[in-house]
């Protein structure tokens, strides 16, 4: 099992990541895109609210099990000084990608989802919008963690 251990925890790793910045991108370019143009405000933003509920738990367990085997390979490795700089470079961008996902699941979807209930459209949508800048941010550091795991490994 310890010849193993390793290569089980990346593969939980990597579907833990794939499924965040997976799910960002097919929410950024094709969920909101598609019910913009076949719903009203009122059903789009009821719907994205929702989903994005739905995703946001998701995303969460995929953070705890980021963390739990990426913390476990770094001690099956030898501890933060046995790392390489892409390994660090890593867990830095991803460190910044836990805190903008906390900000927008505890503070912009709880406020969207209150203009929701609300009936208050404009600032269900300006709420939205925020989240929205978020997720691109959160979307384009996640690629970055990806092309530094796979080219850092050659540098």
């Amino acid at each position: 099992m310890p010849l193993l251990a390793t290569p089980i925890l990346l593969c939980l790793h990597l579907l833990a990541a794939t499924l965040w910045v997976g799910g960002m991108a097919t929410f950024h370019v094709a969920v909101r895109p598609a019910a913009v143009d076949t719903l009203e405000p009122p059903q789009r933003l009821r719907m994205l609210c929702g989903a994005l509920g739905r995703f946001f738990r998701w995303v969460t367990a995929a953070i705890v099990l980021l963390l739990a085997t990426g913390f476990a390979m770094v001690q099956l490795a030898g501890g933060m000084g046995a790392l390489r700089w892409h390994v660090h470079a890593m867990l830095g961008i991803g460190a910044a990608m836990m805190v903008i996902f906390a900000v927008i699941r505890l503070r912009h979807h709880p406020l969207m989802a209150e203009k929701v209930a609300a009936g208050d459209w404009k600032a269900a949508a300006a709420a939205l919008a925020r989240i929205r800048q978020l997720v691109f941010i959160n979307l384009w550091l996640g690629v970055a963690v990806f092309v530094i795991a796979v080219v850092g490994r050659a540098l």
